[in-house]
């Protein structure tokens, strides 16, 4: 039989991607983050993904409510899918950590992975106060026909 427990611990254990997983986060495929409104209600947001190892990242605007919303509650779902097969899929739940994204490194290197060379240069343009964040998303459970 199964406890709260050890259900709980299954929750909050760091989990290796698969490599499927891997390929949908490396190729530029569409993903959405799912956050919790104070509310309780869902919030969910298209963004950009890349990994850590098997960490996964997502680059954003400082004070967006994705943002606010993990700085509240860290938990986070995130769904990667594949371009070119909808089919093919990974659900992502974990915890999430929100940091300064020093120099922008982060979402100039997603926005070249999506958009190609020197698409991140809009984001070295932006004025200083412009602040961006990175979210490190660290997997706890995952789901779907690529999660291995």
């Amino acid at each position: 039989m199964t406890t709260e427990a050890d259900r709980g611990s299954r929750e909050n254990s760091r989990l290796e991607l698969s490599d499927a997983a891997r390929k949908l986060i490396d190729g530029a495929n569409p993903a959405v983050l799912a956050t919790t409104n104070p509310d309780g209600s869902p919030q969910t947001s298209v963004v950009w993904v890349g990994r850590d190892g098997d960490d996964v990242l997502v680059s954003t605007a400082a004070g967006r409510r994705k943002v606010l919303n993990l700085q509240r509650d860290p938990r986070a779902s995130l769904l990667v899918i594949a371009k070119d097969d909808p089919d093919q899929y990974v659900e992502i739940r974990g915890a999430a950590t929100v940091a300064e994204d020093a120099g922008r490194a982060l979402a100039v290197q997603l926005a070249e992975t999506y958009e190609g060379p020197g698409a991140g240069d809009e984001y070295l343009a932006l004025p200083a106060d412009h602040v961006r964040v990175a979210v490190r998303l660290v997997p706890h459970r995952l789901t779907g026909p690529a999660a291995g």
